[in-house]
Parts: C-alpha cells; structure tokens; sequence
C-alpha cells in the first residue's frame, strides 16, 4: 500500500515539473512576442518613413514591370498579330506563279495571243498582291546573287557554275517573305559550287574501289 501511495505522489511530482515547464515555456514566448512589439514601438519616426518608402518603391517597380510587359504584348500583337494569315495568304502568290509555268508549259497555248493576255493578267494580280503586302510590312527577300544565309534562305540544290563564288544563290525555288524585322518564311533556293573534274573524280572513284 505504501509503495502505490509513493508511485502516485512520484507521478504527481512529474506531471508537476512538465506543466511548470510548459508554462514557462509559455511565458518565454509571451516575453518574445512583447519584446517585439516594443521593438516595432520604439522604431522612430523616421525608420518609419524610410520603411514605407521602401515599401512604396518596391511596389511602384513592380507596376513598373508590369506596365512594360503589357505594352510589349500589346506592341506585339499589333506588329504580328497576323502572322499566321500572313505567311496562309502568301500561297496565292505561289498558285499565281505555279498558274504561270503550267500555261507556258502548254503546247497548246505556246504563242498564242490568249496566252500572253492571260499571263499579262496574271501578272498584274502578282504585283498587286506584293503591293497589298508591302503596305502592311510584308516584304519579299531579295536573295539571288547574295550568299546563302541560313537565317533567311534555306537551299534546297546545288548547282555548278564556276562563274559564281561556292555558296552563292544562283535560283530562286520559292520567294520568301519578312513580316517587318521577323522571318514569315525562308527563301527556297539553289546555291553555287564548283565544277567537279570528271578525270579526278574518276581517279578517286577508282583508288575508293581498289582500297
């Protein structure tokens, strides 16, 4: 009996030293949290002021930023907004110009009056269609007799002609187009390269066959 009496007052004794603990651990945060706040009291007015500058400083460059992003959006969709109508339309031109060689590679219609009225005709809705799109910033790319620049032209043969220097665009397969200072799409062409020598190609065809 008095080895339970002498558990239950141990366990009372332990259960007394937590929750002193916990209060005083409550009391420690109360301390913190007060302290803080006087803290915050003290701060003069001018830390104040210079706290709410920094405040207001911060914010007007976030609005800043956003300000910038909203007008290179809208400056963006009124510079290319069409883009995709633009490069959709430039196959008029292409059935315009496939039109054309299909009619004079006609046998039929090869020197015939109705054939010059028609590629005439054909003719002046080409140069209008251009003239539609370089008004709205849509230009084509002037490319034959310039190097092959891969970030305008995209070369699609290579033909010799010792006349030119290698890599020189000597054909033009399909216009390309620039919508103000963006690719609306590459220059199909045909670029330069030298003459091959049969004889040597030959003697390296023959030494390739012998290893």
């Amino acid at each position: 009996m008095e080895k339970e009496e002498n558990l239950n007052q141990d366990d009372n004794t332990k259960q007394s030293t937590e929750d002193n603990s916990n209060t005083e651990k409550l009391l420690k945060e109360d301390q913190t949290n007060i302290n803080k706040e006087e803290m915050s009291a003290e701060a003069t007015p001018e830390e104040k002021i210079k706290e709410l500058e920094d405040k207001l400083a911060r914010t007007f460059a976030e609005m800043e930023n956003q300000r910038r992003r909203f007008e290179k959006e809208k400056d963006d969709a009124f510079d290319y907004g069409g883009f995709t109508f633009a490069k959709e339309a430039l196959n008029l031109i292409d059935n315009l110009e496939r039109s054309k060689l299909i009619l004079e590679s006609d046998e039929a219609l090869k020197e015939t009056e109705a054939l010059k009225k028609t590629l005439e005709h054909l003719e002046i809705i080409n140069k209008d269609l251009i003239s539609i799109f370089t008004k709205n910033n849509i230009r084509p790319i002037d490319c034959l007799n310039k190097k092959l620049d891969p970030n305008l032209h995209q070369a699609m043969m290579e033909i010799e002609d010792d006349q030119k220097e290698p890599g020189t665009i000597v054909q033009e397969v399909q216009k390309g187009f620039m919508i103000k200072d963006r690719l609306l799409r590459p220059s199909l062409v045909g670029v330069s390269k030298k003459t091959e020598n049969k004889d040597d190609k030959s003697q390296e065809n023959k030494e390739n066959l012998d290893k």
